[in-house]
């Protein structure tokens, strides 16, 4: 069985976050989702998530693509790949966090896990900063 690891924060589900499940999905038999820790979260994106990190991963677990769902690990972004070993981390066409050493930290942790890059779906009308900001032009 072909173990496939992706990783997000997944504050506000799409249409884009269902095609990046699927089309990770076909790299392997069991789709891993990561959710980001707020504290990390916040780090990266310079703001805290809408959704508390349990909210994340509660919506998280209701896809039936996911066959398992997880948070990441607080201090160290690299643990979790340690602990479940996928075969393939399927990265978003725009993920950038934690990137650079991620074939470092692989290697450190004596796996031949592969990384892919997924492709975009409609990024200039679905992606989570852009729902976002229209979200507060409502409000």
């Amino acid at each position: 069985m072909k173990r496939v690891m992706i990783f997000g924060t997944f504050d506000i589900l799409h249409c884009g976050h269902l095609h990046m499940f699927k089309q990770a999905k076909e790299y392997g038999d069991y789709l891993i989702a990561v959710v980001g820790r707020d504290k990390n979260v916040e780090e990266i994106k310079g703001i805290g998530p809408m959704h508390n990190e349990n909210e994340r991963l509660d919506l998280i677990s209701q896809i039936k693509l996911i066959d398992k769902s997880c948070l990441g690990d607080k201090d160290d972004v690299y643990k979790v790949i340690e602990e479940e070993k996928p075969d393939i981390i399927a990265l978003g066409y725009d993920q950038r966090a934690y990137v650079d050493d991620l074939a470092d930290a692989i290697t450190k942790a004596g796996l031949e896990t592969q990384i892919v890059r997924l492709t975009e779906y409609q990024e200039a009308r679905l992606k989570s900063s852009k729902i976002k900001k229209y979200i507060e032009r409502l409000i």
